[in-house]
């Protein structure tokens, strides 16, 4: 292995930036002092549950607006960076935003608002007392802030604020079944971390610090030997774990249908995709030559992932559970973007991120919806709720199409993208894998909605007959309900109809990941070659 070459084209010259932050770029840290700023009042107002929903209400709200402010900022201006005190790095520590950061960052702010709404109805006084909210923007700040750090050390951080307040979510309510899959997901999750910590310090000892784009600069000078590619699988396997990818992720489905259907919709649609985004950020631009030489098992991870993932949610009769086997499926969807690897196959990856964490977080909605009407989340126990609801069942007949891929809605585009690259790139049974996937998809929610939807009540009841359906929960279906799914499934069918902007954005994405020059240039200035 090559010693790191300290004449890398970077000026060092001046350890310090001198030029005062520009107003428009605080927006980088804005999401992060909103949510916790946000959430200390919460907490402080934890014994007044009726105040909570408001306050996080609102502080979600200016949320949404910080991150889509700073989407618009990052597409006008390129990627921003903001670091502490002026200094460089690696003497600095750096926030870095680009475009799949920023639009990560949006998508999640709008989902995390989506659950506030939702959980009006979904959390009693209890789980409210307890910290829903509290916990809900803390989740915010570690999702938010591994989508926008620049330095590898904090990205762990982020992923500890997320996993602490993940946690607290999974055991809201102190049941046992939660209890269990709490400690499924604390388990694998703490491994998981415990791989990243290994491969981070493994990797300052090879290159010296900690900076994304300091490493990108300073591996470019060390051999991909052994001690490189060891940090690489480290990483590749700590990811894998947090993003659900075959064969570490049993402890998915073993937990996402414990906690409070609400919490279920925001770990469906957040917690995996912030894996995904560390191995795009880490494969894409920190070790592009190891994605390289991974490729292969990167494909193979995949392909498994997206089988095994929808072959287990035909076989599932619990809503929850097949519904946490579609995320499943859709990380393979993502992955594949990774494994192919050129430009268009990352902007899918992105594309396909952004899709899976609007139609998934709304899926599980609709299954708290179900719950709701039809009392149970078994197959064998709902039926006839096309007559207790007709728009419900379009709503959610849409969703399906959605998350199967099916036009006009917000996951054909993506799996359309993924399928080209595939092909382009010669990587046959990638397409295959991904086609066949949406077909065993479109079953999955279709058997969903004949038994759920058009059957005429539980099992055994003959078709057509008709049946009593169960009371609806008071108030468990109010505008407080409909207004969060109707938001998720109006971007849904809006990124279907008209996807230009999102395909912008993912290329901007994209391109940034096989490109990091503008990524690197944004610390160390036009210095960088």
């Amino acid at each position: 292995m090559a010693a790191p070459d300290s004449a890398v084209a970077v000026d060092y010259a001046q350890a310090m930036r001198m030029d005062p932050v520009l107003p428009g770029d605080w927006l980088l840290v804005a999401p992060l002092l909103i949510t916790l700023l946000g959430g200390a009042l919460c907490l402080m107002a934890r014994k007044n549950t009726q105040s909570q929903p408001k306050i996080a209400i609102i502080f979600l709200v200016l949320l949404v607006l910080a991150c889509g402010g700073l989407l618009a900022r990052v597409l006008d201006k390129g990627v921003i960076t903001l670091v502490a005190g002026g200094w460089l790095p690696p003497f600095g520590i750096a926030f870095t935003v680009d475009a799949l950061g920023a639009t990560l960052a949006f998508t999640s702010s709008i989902v995390a608002l989506a659950a506030a709404v939702y959980g009006i109805s979904d959390v009693d006084h209890s789980g409210r007392r307890y910290g829903f909210y509290p916990f809900l923007l803390l989740l915010l700040t570690g999702v938010c802030g591994a989508f926008l750090t620049g330095d590898i050390f904090n990205l762990y951080v982020w992923f500890e604020v997320l996993l602490i307040s993940s946690f607290g979510l999974l055991i809201l309510g102190n049941e046992r079944a939660q209890l269990d899959g709490a400690v499924k997901y604390a388990i694998l999750n703490i491994i998981a971390t415990t791989l990243f910590l290994i491969a981070t310090g493994l990797l300052y000892g090879i290159v010296g610090t900690l900076n994304m784009a300091d490493i990108a600069i300073k591996v470019r000078a060390v051999e991909a030997d052994g001690p490189l590619m060891t940090v690489a699988v480290l990483y590749f396997m700590a990811f894998a774990m947090k993003a659900a990818a075959f064969p570490v992720n049993f402890w998915l489905p073993a937990s996402y249908h414990t906690p409070r259907i609400v919490i279920a919709a925001v770990f469906a649609g957040l917690l995996t995709k912030v894996g995904v985004y560390a191995l795009l950020r880490i494969f894409g631009i920190i070790l592009p030559d190891a994605r390289l030489a991974l490729d292969d098992l990167i494909a193979v991870v995949a392909i498994a992932t997206m089988l095994t993932g929808v072959l287990g949610a035909l076989a599932q009769t619990d809503v929850r559970r097949l519904l946490g086997y579609l995320v499943i499926s859709g990380i393979g969807s993502m992955l594949a973007g990774l494994a192919i690897g050129t430009t268009p196959a990352l902007s899918g990856a992105i594309f396909y991120a952004v899709h899976s964490i609007l139609v998934m977080t709304a899926l599980y909605m609709a299954a708290g919806m179900m719950r709701a009407l039809g009392g149970s989340y078994s197959l064998r126990e709902l039926g006839g709720l096309y007559r207790a609801s007709p728009a419900f069942a379009g709503v959610f007949l849409m969703l399906g199409f959605a998350v199967a891929g099916l036009p006009p809605f917000s996951g054909f585009w993506p799996k359309v993208i993924l399928v080209d690259a595939a092909l382009v790139g010669g990587h046959g049974w990638i397409a295959a894998a991904i086609l066949l996937t949406g077909l065993l998809t479109t079953i999955a929610v279709g058997r969903v909605w004949i038994y759920a939807f058009w059957r005429g009540g539980p099992e055994g009841t003959a078709d057509g007959q008709m049946t009593a359906l169960a009371a609806p929960a008071p108030g468990t279906v109010g505008a407080n309900v409909w207004l969060p799914l109707g938001l998720l499934l109006g971007l849904v069918v809006l990124i279907g109809l008209q996807p230009e902007f999102m395909m912008q954005i993912s290329g901007r994405g994209g391109a940034g990941l096989s490109d990091a020059t503008g990524y690197l240039r944004s610390v160390f200035g036009d210095t960088v070659q």
